[in-house]
């Protein structure tokens, strides 16, 4: 129960990660407010996570709205009355290709919900995390630090590493309010994006899904994909009092598939 008592903001909830980041802080102790665009992939998350609602709240969230990132953290202070955590999951990541075919308005779309929707939240929770400290836990990726061969998302990577480098400087800036300040990068993760790639990959390269898969999981050096919900727990680690003397740390979640 490494988040008994504590209330946690998660932007992005849908299938994927962002449910599993919410169903790991509920499963450790925690009051959770949900946020994402779209009200009824919340309404569903929220339904199968917490059935009669008494350790949770959502809201229809759109990190791009300074005021709609206020009242998210409004309404985390109305249900549990204090903010001790916000897991950033909430990304913009459908924008494929790389210089050559860029389209600029494109990338600036991906910035501004990656990069400045992630501190527009972070921001809008502040003056609660200021009363007792606490924790900001960025998700970002291993292609900020190391590019894919089997896709290209140059946009989605930049806007990432843009985050890693806010980071270092949140970091020292919240230090002394004892609000930390980290970010999870996971690789090939499996969940609904890459079970989705490595079905396409299946079918496109004429091979059966498992196949698919170990070409993928080969280059670990786990014999296997990190799933959502290692991140996920990598994410409630970073959130809980068992990681207080951590901030300005990236930790990449991805089997060993890449080691710094």
């Amino acid at each position: 129960m490494l988040l008994r008592g504590k209330t946690v903001i998660v932007s992005g909830v849908g299938a994927g990660l962002g449910h599993q980041v919410a169903a790991a802080a509920l499963r450790d102790g925690a009051g959770v407010v949900l946020g994402a665009r779209t009200e009824a992939n919340l309404a569903k998350s929220a339904a199968e996570l917490d059935p009669e609602g008494g350790h949770s709240a959502w809201q229809a969230t759109d990190i791009g709205d300074e005021a709609q990132c206020e009242a998210l953290a409004a309404l985390a202070l109305a249900r549990f009355g204090r903010i001790d955590a916000v897991v950033h999951v909430a990304a913009l990541d459908s924008y494929f290709g790389g210089l050559e075919d860029a389209d600029f308005a494109s990338w600036a779309k991906v910035l501004d919900v990656n990069l400045l929707g992630t501190l527009r939240m972070t921001r809008a929770c502040l003056p609660a995390l200021k009363e007792r400290g606490g924790s900001v836990v960025v998700i970002g990726t291993q292609s900020s630090v190391a590019a894919p061969t089997q896709v290209r998302q140059a946009a989605y990577a930049a806007s990432k590493g843009a985050l890693v480098s806010a980071m270092y400087s949140l970091a020292r800036e919240l230090g002394p309010h004892r609000i930390r300040v980290n970010t999870v990068q996971p690789g090939w993760m499996w969940g609904p994006p890459v079970q989705a790639y490595v079905q396409f990959a299946a079918h496109s390269e004429g091979v059966t899904a498992d196949e698919a898969l170990g070409r993928l999981s080969e280059r670990m050096a786990l014999p296997e994909l990190a799933t959502d919900g290692d991140v996920a727990d990598a994410a409630v680690f970073l959130a809980s009092d068992r990681a207080r003397a951590i901030t300005g740390q990236s930790l990449l979640v991805n089997a060993g598939e890449l080691m710094r």
